[in-house]
């Protein structure tokens, strides 16, 4: 019997070879040369990467019976996940390969400000003694503000705790339960940089996170505070920060990454290397031995686990195992109820059913769980999320889930339904359906609400005081600003005279215009939710 093919495009540890074990035909080619990598795929079932290979439509389109391709490492920048996917290859990553190193390394960044190694260094390497040119500061009994509290900022603020500093930290998305766990003090955000005398940054890159830290933020923080990044390039404004370094706003920062990588010449990013308050690293937050061995490690067992068909725990783009035809169209449509879900939830969700109704009550539908709980996580953590780590991301956040299987559904053929108890005892609502032979995904319901709004890209959700002129309103102000209302339902007030209005919008409206609009039209609900294809 033909061993299936594992080729290896990159330099893997052993550990990487010998976990896959004897049952395949493990060939290698340098992946930098593009006429050996196209020719070698031509009958490669696997192919493990790092970060220069190039895994884009044109290599997937040589490679006929290629079934996964696994990146060695966190970031799959270098791999055209919409190709692989229509080309029904799986898709892999080490999600958690890299946790400890990042926060080992932000740990060195804090202390590497706190003391001024990096400085005191060259300065004795250039042949000086200014002892008194280098006073630092204790960490003992400081605040160290973490925000983003998934994975990585856990595990900072455990090995910060060994400083007896206090640990305060601001994330929407972790219960009091979690952060208790944590031993971290919830805050504002606001509170948190006011309060900090260190300040790390651990969120995910999104339209809402990027710039999060920028001038109105440098403005509240003490003078004598730090702000490190080792997260995502571009959470933390490039050129608000060089000008509260300049001005002695706050007194210094750490960086791993940047917003262009490496940092263009005459650039923002460029201009704060040259800043004497700023310690920066070449984004080694993964770059250690372990680091890239627990990558290689991992990806050689998801390979294994692909090519035997079974469930992959760090797919990204497709759940592993057989899934019955008639389930797998409603997959997409669960994820994409769950970014619309964390799209209106105003406070962290403690609970959540996975309500499934209709002619799907008789098939094995455990797989909605998972992709309900990968929407709601896709755009508020920082690591990359899949059917199996999402689950984890809820554990860790003190989550109960159930999913819930009932075949009656009189509205419907089919149904799911997300319902979430939420921070402040609240429960949200939100069902979903795919309509018509097209099986058209759309969201049908919101709490009380009933709604038939196909998912779009950006949407709109405004709840107020249902009476004449309203819809004129935000109509004209859409519509001052450039932006086209594609798609609008209002759905019928409740008991209380609030109705429900949700707008498809052709693109994602700025901060300011959706404070002006919930304001104009006194929304006591107003979300802008956008979806991210599975």
């Amino acid at each position: 019997m033909t061993k299936p093919v594992v080729l290896i495009a990159e330099q893997l540890s052993p550990a990487t070879i010998d976990a896959l074990g004897p049952d395949f035909d493990v060939r290698s080619v340098d992946g930098t040369d593009r006429p050996a990598l196209l020719a070698a795929l031509a009958d490669a079932n696997a192919v493990l990467i790092r970060s220069a290979t190039r895994i884009d439509a044109e290599a997937i389109a040589a490679a006929p019976v290629l079934k996964v391709v696994a990146r060695a490492g966190v970031g799959l920048d270098n791999v055209d996940i919409k190709a692989a996917t229509a080309a029904g290859v799986m898709v892999v990553n080490a999600p958690t390969s890299n946790v400890i190193s990042a926060a080992e390394l932000t740990v060195g960044h804090i202390l590497s400000l706190a003391r001024h190694i990096p400085a005191a260094h060259a300065s004795l390497a250039a042949g000086e003694w200014k002892r008194s040119s280098y006073t630092g500061t204790e960490l003992y009994e400081k605040t160290v503000g973490i925000v983003g509290l998934g994975r990585i900022g856990g595990l900072i603020a455990d090995r910060l705790r060994a400083f007896g500093v206090r640990v305060v930290g601001f994330d929407p998305y972790v219960t009091p339960t979690r952060a208790q766990q944590l031993q971290v003090e919830l805050l504002s955000l606001d509170e948190l940089l006011r309060q900090s005398d260190f300040v790390s940054v651990h969120m995910p890159k999104t339209p809402e996170t990027t710039g999060m830290i920028g001038a109105e933020q440098f403005a509240i923080m003490k003078p004598t505070a730090y702000v490190v990044n080792v997260a995502r390039g571009g959470l933390i404004d490039e050129a608000a920060l060089h000008e509260a370094l300049s001005a002695g706003t706050i007194a210094g920062a750490g960086l791993d990454v940047f917003t262009s990588e490496p940092p263009a010449d005459g650039g923002t990013a460029q201009a704060l290397l040259s800043l004497p308050t700023v310690v920066v690293t070449p984004h080694l937050g993964a770059s250690t031995d372990e680091a890239q061995e627990k990558a290689g490690v991992s990806v050689a067992k998801s390979v294994k686990l692909a090519l035997e068909g079974d469930l992959v725990p760090d797919a990204v783009n497709v759940a592993g195992g057989v899934i019955d035809p008639f389930v797998r169209p409603g997959i997409a449509l669960v994820e994409k109820l769950g970014q619309f879900f964390t799209g209106l939830a105003h406070s962290a969700v403690t609970s959540l059913d996975i309500e499934v109704r209709g002619e799907l009550a008789s098939y094995d539908v455990s797989v909605y769980r998972l992709a309900a709980l990968k929407g709601i996580f896709t755009n508020i953590v920082s690591e990359n999320v899949s059917y199996v780590n999402a689950p984890l991301f809820a554990e860790q956040r003190g989550i109960e889930t159930r999913l819930i299987v009932e075949s009656e559904s009189p509205l419907y053929r089919n149904i799911t339904v997300l319902r979430g108890t939420l921070a402040d005892g609240t429960v949200l609502t939100v069902s979903g359906t795919l309509a018509g032979t097209r099986m058209v995904p759309k969201v049908v319901g919101v709490n009380d609400y009933e709604i038939e709004v196909p998912f779009e890209r950006y949407h709109l959700v405004m709840r107020y005081a249902d009476k004449p002129g309203i819809v004129a309103i935000y109509g004209q102000k859409l519509g001052d600003a450039g932006i086209n209302i594609e798609g609008l339902q209002v759905a019928h007030p409740d008991a209380s005279g609030r109705a429900l209005s949700v707008l498809t919008v052709d693109s994602r409206v700025p901060d300011d215009l959706v404070d002006e609009m919930r304001e104009a039209v006194s929304a006591d609900l107003f979300a802008q939710i956008e979806i991210t294809e599975p």
